[in-house]
């Protein structure tokens, strides 16, 4: 699917045995592109745009694609075909395709002796007057950076581009094999005037399936005819596909016709019964849903409490807790570090070359990456302690509602621990705290895995998983400013706290591991990996390597750092220095905090005459500046969660010098949807400014798009405010 000026395309990374295409391979390919362009063609002749589309940039006449699923001999191949044919009706359009992009995306399975991949891309150019010019992807394709792209010379207004994928893979002899899921819309950036799509599934391949949204049911187009023929075809059909901009804060699945769907391969009973899905009883049958009692089933064994507590208890041993509340947050904590920071040190030890350090943890060590492990052995432990739990099965709101669940890839699972007041337990990691789960399953409807006894599922109900409010998910940047006596620069101070839902992805981008690890090894009175080791001369050569090797991981941090500043406010940002204060790493309200140090040229602050004009309103940092189009909005409105953002900008007025202008810094938008605030004062030689803004709900209806925008646009408009600092008489 075309979005803005990338295609992104899945590709099958190309295996080395068919760089060198054999006479076979060409014949294979000459008779494909016959297949899809020749006389059978039933879309040559699909070159007119009707008439009410005729003021877009482009128009795809035709979107086809087509799956494949078979069982040549032993093997099972799948095979994806998608087909384009675009006419470009403006000079945008024509911008957009003179340079054909494409990059690599995951590779669908492993190279191995048992896998054979391929992909083809094959692409000509229509002119009006009929003629046909076919470009060679294998030799214009110019790969930079991952990203491939193919220059398509002379484009012109009224042109059609054709051209079509064809990715294959056949995996050696399997007896059960689970594909990707695929997850798509029916829908781009230039309407569609036909959308067709086919899928082709012979015996053993089982099909779940469903359209969301007022997409087409899908249809069987083919059934088979004869006792051994085993091919199902099925299908569907769309025209007259209006176009979509994909804004921002939108979520296509939810919002657009779209479809869901996975094969999965199993040769017989035994091992339709291994697999780890949601299957039909019969490869013949669709699967459109799953229910209830499904997931029970699925689910059942998966989390059934499972792990040796030694460690556990020893940690418990004569620690007395006022609550199981706090008793089941400290165990949590205890977890965390004991089987999985501990061992991080290790893991880069390793991956470095340095040493190799698991010999130091002892016999059979417990590591836990995955979260069914985690929650297996933190449910052994509540079962121990006699605590009552529940397991949560939910879906991220971005993937629809759980009652239209349809891919297990598609669960999420929280733990809920019935203390005095519940406690719910989603991801584990280094920064997974209580209380503290994804903002998409905040609001939602899930499953409750009911356990009997802290140790059988014994029900599943429907339930709400409970959602922060704006003012837990909270950021504060203090900023303090300093204008050297001569106004080239201005030194900035700022401090930075984040709780709730706003520090988690300032940690994943701030926090390295070397920022906790070391408080983590002395809160629960751990060694260290290198002081394990023995032998003095060695151990002295590990830890000169290590502070090598993290000197370097922090000198890159800092670069990093230091270019999100710059980028932050637009400007060039110089002397820059860091410091984390707190890791947020221990509760919702526990923040991260951090101070940075820097220096910005005189960028913000132009000369007038004896005095000097300062853009204050860039400290605020980039605001959404919303075009004419995107005030329009018509769709609904989906955002991660609601939040809020206040800042303090204090700016030490240059001796000599007042201010003029803070009367117009002050402003106030509030509303059903949100706000902005601001209000400036001035105390003796200090201009403080005071500055809120709010999201009070992660979704808003498309009605609500003007009051969002009020608050927006008041936000946008702040940045482009400006101080006059007066020369004193």
């Amino acid at each position: 699917m075309i979005k803005k000026h990338l295609l992104l395309l899945l590709l099958i990374t190309l295996s080395s045995n068919s760089i060198a295409q054999s006479k076979k391979e060409l014949k294979e390919q000459a008779e494909l592109k016959s297949q899809i362009w020749g006389d059978g063609d039933a879309y040559k002749n699909a070159i007119d745009v009707p008439e009410k589309w005729a003021n877009e940039s482009g128009v795809y006449l035709v979107k086809s694609i087509q799956y494949i699923y078979d069982r040549p001999h032993n093997s099972i191949e799948y095979t994806k075909i998608e087909r384009n044919r675009i006419k470009l009706l403006d000079q945008a359009a024509v911008n957009d395709f003179s340079e054909f992009k494409y990059q690599d995306d995951n590779v669908f399975v492993r190279n191995t002796s048992l896998v054979t991949n391929s992909f083809i891309l094959e692409l000509k150019v229509i002119k009006p007057d009929g003629t046909e010019i076919e470009i060679d992807a294998s030799k214009e394709t110019i790969t930079t950076n991952q990203e491939k792209k193919i220059a398509i010379p002379s484009l012109e207004k009224g042109d059609i581009i054709d051209y079509y994928l064809y990715a294959n893979t056949i995996v050696g002899e399997n007896d059960l094999f689970q594909y990707k899921p695929v997850e798509d819309v029916i829908g781009d950036t230039y309407p569609i005037a036909t959308y067709d799509f086919k899928l082709e599934a012979e015996d053993d391949f089982f099909v779940s399936f469903n359209s969301y949204n007022g997409a087409p049911v899908l249809e069987q187009l083919v059934k088979p005819t004869k006792e051994n023929d085993k091919k199902r075809v099925y299908g569907f059909k769309v025209n007259d596909v209006i176009l979509n901009d994909f804004p921002r804060w939108y979520y296509p699945l939810v919002a657009l016709p779209s479809y869901k769907f996975q094969i999965l391969f199993a040769r017989s009973g035994k091992y339709e019964n291994r697999a780890y899905a949601f299957i039909s009883d019969d490869c013949n049958i669709i699967k459109s849903n799953v229910s209830k009692e499904e997931i029970f089933n699925l689910y059942e064994d998966k989390f059934r409490p499972d792990g040796k507590l030694k460690d556990v208890r020893r940690f418990l041993k004569d620690k007395n807790y006022a609550t199981n509340e706090e008793k089941v947050k400290q165990v949590f904590y205890y977890i965390r570090h004991a089987y999985y920071t501990n061992y991080i040190e290790s893991v880069v030890l390793d991956e470095s070359n340095i040493m190799y350090p698991y010999g130091y943890h002892g016999k059979n060590p417990i590591i836990f990456n995955k979260d069914e492990e985690f929650v297996k052995f933190f449910t052994a432990f509540l079962k121990d302690a006699k605590i009552d739990y529940e397991i949560l099965i939910g879906t991220k709101r971005f993937n629809g509602d759980i009652r239209d669940l349809l891919l297990e890839s598609n669960v999420d699972f929280i733990l809920k621990v019935n203390t005095e007041n519940p406690i719910y337990i989603e991801d584990f990691n280094s920064f997974s705290t209580v209380n503290q789960i994804s903002p998409q399953l905040e609001g939602t409807s899930a499953y409750s895995l009911k356990v009997e006894n802290r140790k059988y599922i014994t029900d599943v109900n429907e339930v709400k998983i409970p959602k922060s409010t704006y003012l837990e998910n909270n950021s504060l940047e203090k900023l303090e400013l300093t204008i050297t006596p001569d106004f080239s620069q201005i030194s900035v101070q700022r401090n930075s706290k984040y709780t709730g839902q706003n520090k988690v992805f300032e940690q994943d981008t701030h926090l390295n591991f070397y920022d906790y690890v070391s408080e983590d090894h002395a809160k629960f009175g751990t060694t260290p990996i290198l002081d394990r080791v023995k032998r003095k001369k060695n151990r002295e050569k590990y830890k000169k390597e290590y502070a090598a090797l993290l000197q370097t991981l922090k000198d890159k941090q800092l670069k990093q750092s230091e270019s999100r500043a710059s980028q932050e406010f637009d400007v060039s940002v110089e002397d820059y220095s860091i410091e984390i204060l707190n890791n947020g790493r221990f509760g919702k309200t526990d923040p991260l905090e951090y101070t940075e140090e820097f220096t910005i040229s005189n960028e913000l602050i132009k000369k007038a005459g004896k005095n000097y004009i300062m853009d204050i309103g860039r400290f605020l940092g980039g605001q959404i500046d919303l075009s004419e189009k995107e005030k329009m909005r018509s769709n609904n409105i989906y955002m991660s969660h609601a939040r809020s953002l206040d800042y303090e900008i204090v700016l030490n007025i240059p001796e000599g010098y007042t201010v003029s202008g803070v009367e117009k810094l002050s402003k106030n938008v509030d509303n059903l949807t949100g706000g902005f605030s601001t209000k400036a004062t001035i105390d003796g030689d200090k201009l403080f400014i005071k500055i809120n803004k709010h999201y009070k709900n992660y979704y808003e209806p498309s009605s609500s798009w003007p009051q969002m925008v009020e608050f927006l646009d008041a936000a946008y408009q702040f940045t482009q405010s400006k101080i006059l600092l007066k020369k004193k008489a």
